[in-house]
């Protein structure tokens, strides 16, 4: 099983859940040193992987949207691979893989022009058997949920990677709508509709 700090597993999460599994902008301040060792670690370990482009625009560390430029100036992004996907439980789709080469990447312009609301409805996903995601599904379908403690438990996630993929991987991706109820003696337990 492969372990992932919190930053990377928030990283990988959120590239998971766009159409070009863009790892761009990394989140908050990571910047400067600390995000070259986040991404190189990721980058060695095989789960996010570099895309050059044609374009020459440059890398600039405000905007966050170009990781780097390659000798020839060509702007350099990050995209998850599918064994980063696959870290995270979530089956890649046959239909729109990530770019391999940079006769497929994306413009760095129109990386930086698209606006966020533009994207298209979320695709109905079904997670791989056997994964975390689909343990997490199970838990929340079963007679009286579960609590994110006993998720951590099960799972080996952070708190906050539990929360992440109720909003992120069940609602986002598979159109799954988590409830919760606080329970006495439990606190707050979490469910999905049972099939």
């Amino acid at each position: 099983m492969t372990k992932l700090s919190d930053t990377q597993a928030i990283i990988l999460s959120a590239a998971a859940q766009l159409e070009d599994r863009n790892v761009l902008p990394l989140p908050g301040s990571l910047r400067g040193g600390a995000a070259a060792k986040v991404v190189g670690a990721l980058l060695k370990r095989g789960l996010i992987a570099e895309t050059a482009t044609d374009s020459q625009t440059k890398a600039d560390a405000a905007l966050n949207r170009i990781w780097r430029n390659d000798e020839d100036g060509r702007a350099i992004l990050l995209h998850i691979t599918d064994a980063g996907l696959a870290v995270l439980g979530v089956a890649p789709e046959v239909a729109n893989p990530a770019p391999s080469g940079a006769d497929e990447a994306p413009s760095a312009e129109a990386s930086q022009d698209a606006p966020a609301e533009a994207a298209p409805a979320p695709k109905a996903r079904t997670p791989r058997t056997g994964t975390k995601q689909a343990k997490l599904i199970e838990m929340l379908r079963t007679e009286g949920g579960a609590t994110i403690e006993e998720i951590v438990a099960a799972t080996g996630w952070q708190p906050h990677t539990v929360r992440g993929a109720f909003s992120g991987a069940l609602k986002k991706k598979l159109g799954l709508e988590v409830t919760s109820e606080k329970v006495e003696g439990r606190g707050r337990v979490y469910s999905l509709p049972r099939d």
